[in-house]
């Protein structure tokens, strides 16, 4: 391959190579599935998080997922690689440290419990423009948001800032309590992967 177009293919590729994630707690992919068989080292649990409609095999079934649909596998459970449109596949790894709280636990209001497990939850973000979401709190998570809304935060214990969510961008995201206000014009709409507070992996125990 000549030298120019190799350049070339790796430029193409870096936007993809720039979603993933790979840090203590999570290994995650975009339109790849190298954690599909139960068993492969360093994966445990796993999360699929459509981006567009998708089709696969589990557990003899066929399964199929719209855009902001999840499918939550345990360790010891297979599946096909997904096929039709792009996804993201979040691995928990089993050897994962504690995960960090912000000292209080308060739950969001207005989203939609997706998943409850015994070391994560998954849950669909979810805030109407205009809307506040009263002062909540959360431990580390991914973060997959879905539209571009446009929100203001004020943070325990600093500034007020805003942010523009970057959508089918996969984020890990710290600890924090905040209050959320929606000040754009189209709802905001996300995949929450969110670890429960000081919960090891399974590998710790």
């Amino acid at each position: 391959m000549p030298r120019h177009a190799w350049l070339l293919a790796v430029i193409w590729l870096l936007p993809a190579m720039a979603e993933a994630i790979d840090n203590d707690f999570v290994r995650v992919t975009r339109d790849a599935a190298p954690c599909a068989n139960a068993g492969t080292p360093g994966c445990g649990e796993r999360v699929i998080v459509a981006l567009e409609p998708v089709e696969f095999e589990a557990d003899g079934s066929r399964r199929r997922l719209s855009r902001g649909e999840v499918a939550v596998f345990g360790a010891a459970e297979s599946y096909a690689l997904p096929a039709g449109g792009a996804y993201f596949e979040i691995a928990i790894k089993p050897d994962h440290p504690p995960s960090a709280s912000p000292g209080e636990s308060i739950a969001p209001d207005k989203n939609a419990m997706r998943y409850d497990g015994e070391r994560f939850f998954v849950f669909e973000e979810r805030l109407a423009p205009g809307d506040t979401r009263a002062r909540h709190s959360h431990s580390q998570r991914v973060v997959i948001q879905l539209n571009r809304a446009k929100l203001r935060q004020w943070p325990d214990g600093t500034p007020e800032i805003v942010v523009e969510t970057v959508p089918e961008r996969a984020n890990f995201s710290p600890p924090v309590i905040h209050v959320v206000e929606n000040i754009g014009e189209v709802p905001l709409r996300g995949i929450v992967i969110e670890f429960k507070p000081g919960l090891p992996g399974p590998a710790w125990r």
